[in-house]
């Protein structure tokens, strides 16, 4: 008989995501993780918060049931939550998606309830992303910021403050830093 593998810290997909077993991963069926992503201990996901739609015909099915999608290799540090953005509509109180493209990090403690993140973004520790804003690609959130909700975030910008705001941009060096391949890589149960 072969022996039991001992349990590690992290349970490995087929697609390659690193979720830590302490993790909270709420509404999982809503939730789509692209692949390679690492998710550490004490992070929250809420796929449990979905969109809901007044019932204008009765025939008419629920609409997109996806309430977080994370792309390719994005790291998320211990204690960080990632929550879709609410607000009322037509009388009713909604969520809507959250989108996070690939190469995202986000520090530890840190709050996001953007709308859309791009692709090559790195987020501090302890920040706050407000409802609904939009952080374009090749971002960097300096530690302790406050995004403000509905900020649209410009490409190559460097933020900081609180409420956040641009002071100054990426240099076209800094960029080959964004990639999180080998962070991800340097992650396991070994």
């Amino acid at each position: 008989m072969s022996k039991k593998q001992p349990k590690g810290e992290y349970i490995e997909t087929d697609t390659g995501n690193k979720v830590s077993r302490r993790s909270q991963i709420i509404g999982t069926t809503n939730i789509i993780l692209g692949g390679k992503t690492v998710i550490q201990a004490e992070v929250i996901i809420r796929g449990d918060l979905l969109r809901t739609y007044p019932a204008s015909n009765p025939s008419e099915k629920q609409g997109n049931t996806v309430a977080v999608a994370i792309g390719r290799y994005c790291f998320f540090s211990r204690g960080c939550e990632l929550r879709p953005p609410g607000k009322l509509y037509k009388g009713q109180f909604s969520h809507y998606p959250l989108k996070i493209a690939d190469h995202v990090f986000v520090g530890p403690s840190s709050i996001i309830e953007a709308a859309l993140i791009g692709s090559h973004v790195n987020i501090g520790s302890n920040v706050v992303v407000g409802k609904f804003a939009i952080i374009k690609d090749y971002v960097r959130i300096l530690d302790g910021s406050v995004v403000p909700p509905n900020m649209v975030i410009p490409s190559f910008s460097v933020v900081a403050g609180r409420p956040a705001r641009v002071v100054g941009e990426i240099a076209e060096g800094e960029v080959d830093g964004m990639d999180l391949r080998e962070v991800y890589r340097a992650v396991g149960n070994g």
